[in-house]
């Protein structure tokens, strides 16, 4: 181990519960967020650098992190994007042959504050009976007063906007220019794998800013449109939805994902609410109510729609459902290539079950381009 003595840190609670741990390495301070815990075995490095994740104290609930370090291909924005790290066990050392460096380096380079040694078994036993709340994360363990009124001051996930913190600034492209397919993506907290997905069905990909315009969109005359995963609460993001009624309008193919998802069910008028803890992690069944099959995915959010709402409109199908605690996971749009899922799946290290949604997506492209020639 490279450090022999590790400071004392802990964990506080929005609720005054104290939980401790030891820093890892060298680093000092505290980190504010929402702690929230992940299931998955593997892929910390994907999930540490979703723009999802922004804001949010990661609770890894896997024993072991670290031991297979960090490849610069396996990234899904640009650094990492957590608030903060907990975790059991840390791994100083990269156990693999094509890894870029260690766990360690990578966060000292992003200035990400982490502590191990921590009780996560009981920690995540405690989100999951108290819900997901504000913590600090310190090394300041004798400063408890301090991150008290510090912590009180740490805006509430309900009712923040977090998308304009991750979106692009400027409009870039992505994919082979002479792609058959255009695609207008609106960021608002895009995940490179899902650009990847698409430019390998033969897409090129224009990815616009999340306060992009529906003109802005619509002058790359694309032949669909694309909604992003992203952090946050989606109902103050009322300009990106008022961009999707004008998108719906257009009658053009339109796939939303996660907060893409939440936005294209604010657009219809169905509404959205905070989860107790949320879904996070690779192993969520889901039951397609279409072809009646069971998927594994991959899920990543704190927010989710108003099933009964959806059931209710004229125009709405649920077309997924969460298998563990019933929430839609799915709908699309009866009148119009329309429709967006509650999950991932580009999900990077997997499963792979829903990859499929891309080439609806895709087809869906196609037979509009063919019915409108």
């Amino acid at each position: 181990m490279k450090y022999q003595t590790r400071k004392p840190a802990l964990i506080l609670l929005a609720d005054g519960t104290i939980f401790y741990g030891k820093a890892v390495g060298g680093k000092e301070g505290s980190a504010f967020g929402e702690v929230c815990f992940n299931t998955g075995m593997t892929g910390y490095q994907e999930i540490f650098t979703d723009p999802s994740y922004y804001g949010q104290l990661m609770v890894t609930t896997n024993a072991h992190i670290g031991n297979y370090g960090v490849n610069d291909e396996e990234v899904e924005s640009e650094g990492i994007k957590i608030a903060g790290l907990i975790c059991r066990n840390f791994s100083y050392h990269a156990s693999r042959a094509d890894s870029d460096g260690t766990l360690e380096e990578f966060l000292d380079k992003n200035s990400v504050l982490a502590i191990s040694d921590v009780d996560t078994r009981a920690l995540v036993n405690y989100i999951r009976d108290h819900g997901a709340m504000n913590a600090v994360i310190s090394t300041e363990i004798d400063n408890l007063e301090n991150l008290k009124k510090q912590l009180a001051e740490v805006p509430n996930m309900n009712g923040l906007e977090l998308a304009s913190k991750v979106s692009t600034k400027e409009p870039y492209f992505f994919g082979k220019e002479d792609a058959t397919f255009k695609i207008s993506a609106l960021d608002i907290g895009i995940k490179k794998n899902i650009l990847r997905n698409l430019a390998e069905r033969d897409c090129y990909i224009k990815v616009f800013p999340y306060n992009a315009s529906f003109s802005e969109l619509q002058d790359f005359n694309p032949d669909g449109y694309f909604l992003s995963n992203g952090p946050g609460d989606p109902e103050p993001l009322t300009e990106v939805i008022e961009t999707t009624k004008q998108i719906i309008a257009t009658e053009k193919p339109l796939f939303g994902i996660c907060l893409g998802h939440q936005i294209l069910a604010l657009a219809n008028g169905i509404s959205t609410y905070k989860m107790h803890h949320g879904h996070r992690g690779i192993n969520h069944p889901i039951i397609n109510l279409i072809t009646g099959k069971g998927e594994i995915t991959s899920q990543n959010h704190g927010f989710a729609i108003n099933r009964e709402e959806a059931e209710q409109h004229d125009d709405i199908e649920i077309t997924h459902v969460h298998l563990n605690d019933k929430t839609a996971a799915g709908i699309r749009m009866k009148s119009k290539p329309v429709f967006s899922v509650q999950y991932h799946p580009e999900a990077s290290p997997g499963p792979h079950d829903a990859s499929y949604l891309f080439d609806e997506f895709v087809a869906s492209i196609k037979k509009h381009k063919l019915e409108t020639a």
